[in-house]
């Protein structure tokens, strides 16, 4: 189905009205989509580092269609990696969506969603709408069903080698409800349903 904005393809958030497209950020097609039966047990929360913040409409488009361009075509994965990315406007933008198998977790990347931060949180917290903008994507994703009602919640650090999702993201992340200090979740051996 490459050519088709998959935002369509999910149901409408009826509490988001902040959702940027696919079509609306000029993303390429993607190369194959792979789909898994939801709700995902698992929400994944990373940090861009590169590219930087991005402060407006403008450049947290070209910041989305950069982290594509090098997935795609630098790393040869299917499309970018993430289910979402929230950008510095404190708009959500569509990524590979809901129910999509992504590229940004080895193992959890067929039973999560992936939130990308775009900017570097090493240093610094992102802006308050960034992380507004973030539990608020989940909240209607758990509410849509996309998500698991009892989700575990982890930084990307806990199931890889990185320091994503930086160091001040992590810290705020950990006092989120749902987080896990331990990258095993309730359902981290979960098989989806056949």
């Amino acid at each position: 189905m490459p050519g088709v904005d998959f935002a369509a393809r999910v149901l409408y958030f009826s509490a988001l009205s902040d959702i940027v497209s696919r079509c609306e950020w000029g993303a390429a097609p993607p190369k194959l989509v792979e789909t898994f039966n939801g709700p995902a047990p698992f929400v994944i929360i990373h940090h861009s580092y590169i590219p930087g913040e991005c402060h407006n409409g403008d450049e947290c488009v070209k910041a989305m269609q950069n982290m594509q361009d090098f997935h795609q075509n630098e790393r040869g994965w299917n499309d970018i990696g993430y289910s979402f990315g929230v950008g510095g406007d404190g708009n959500i933008y569509m990524g590979r969506g809901f129910s999509v198998i992504g590229a940004h977790a080895p193992r959890y990347n067929d039973k999560s969603v992936g939130i990308c931060l775009i900017g570097d949180w090493r240093e610094k917290l992102p802006p308050e709408k960034m992380l507004r903008a973030v539990r608020k994507l989940i909240q209607a994703g758990v509410e849509e069903g996309h998500i698991a009602r009892n989700y575990t919640l982890l930084g990307h650090r806990q199931v890889r080698d990185t320091e994503c999702p930086g160091q001040k993201l992590f810290d705020e992340i950990k006092t989120w409800p749902h987080f896990s200090p331990h990258p095993s979740g309730p359902h981290d051996n979960y098989q989806p349903p056949s």
